[in-house]
């Protein structure tokens, strides 16, 4: 591919920055609603090694808002389905499809040292502790995301931290998307925001949320940071 495909990156990045992404590791729990978001921008914006780990598979209340499902996918898996797309959009990047849920047996293999940046597409918070604690213990920073009808959240975990513990009431497992719905456009700028962020860590970029919440209301245009 020549040197087009990324020249729309630079200014924002450097050559050399641009060309450093081809080395990076990234590993994205989920392949839904902003899985499949996160998964497209990270692969257009040139990261070379891309993880995507879900055990779903489509069906036709994913068709309004996850980029990756079509009528024709419904029943197919999420993970294959993010590595069709990938290899349609980017074929320099090199995506591994891991179609099965993340649980506490398996996350000591799923979850390894290996990624530079995890980013939390999950849908329930049982699994997105299950996904901090082995960050944690592999020393990798953990960018949280999480979408509830016109509300988002954005944030990142530094290893070392707990949050998950204090951000979600003990108890609860999934969030409230099933009462508020979800539309297109909430995952779609939730998980743009996680992509900035993972490009800010992956280049050590200046402004990141690290140690930080990003809430977002997108009905009433109501933004705040708060720290852990």
């Amino acid at each position: 591919m020549s040197s087009e495909r990324y020249e729309r990156n630079i200014g924002i990045l450097t050559q050399e920055e641009n060309d450093s992404l081809m080395t990076a590791n990234v590993c994205v729990a989920g392949c839904g609603g902003l899985g499949g978001y996160i998964i497209e921008e990270l692969a257009r914006l040139g990261i070379g090694h891309i993880t995507a780990i879900d055990g779903d598979v489509f069906c036709a209340s994913n068709l309004n808002r996850q980029l990756f499902s079509t009528e024709k996918k419904i029943g197919k898996s999420k993970a294959e389905a993010a590595a069709q797309r990938i290899l349609e959009v980017n074929s320099d990047v090199k995506l591994r499809a891991i179609n099965c849920f993340l649980t506490a047996e398996n996350a000591g293999e799923l979850i390894t040292g290996e990624y530079d940046v995890v980013l939390d597409a999950l849908d329930n918070i049982s699994s997105r502790r299950i996904l901090e604690e082995h960050c944690c213990r592999c020393g990798i920073p953990l960018i949280h995301g999480a979408i509830a009808g016109w509300h988002g959240q954005v944030g990142i975990i530094m290893p070392g931290e707990s949050v998950f513990a204090r951000l979600y009431p003990e108890g609860v497992d999934k969030g409230v998307e099933t009462e508020t719905g979800n539309p297109a456009f909430t995952p779609a700028i939730v998980a743009s925001m996680q992509a900035a962020e993972a490009l800010k860590l992956i280049l050590g970029k200046p402004g990141a949320l690290k140690n930080k919440l990003l809430v977002m209301d997108l009905l009433e245009h109501e933004y705040d940071i708060v720290k852990w």
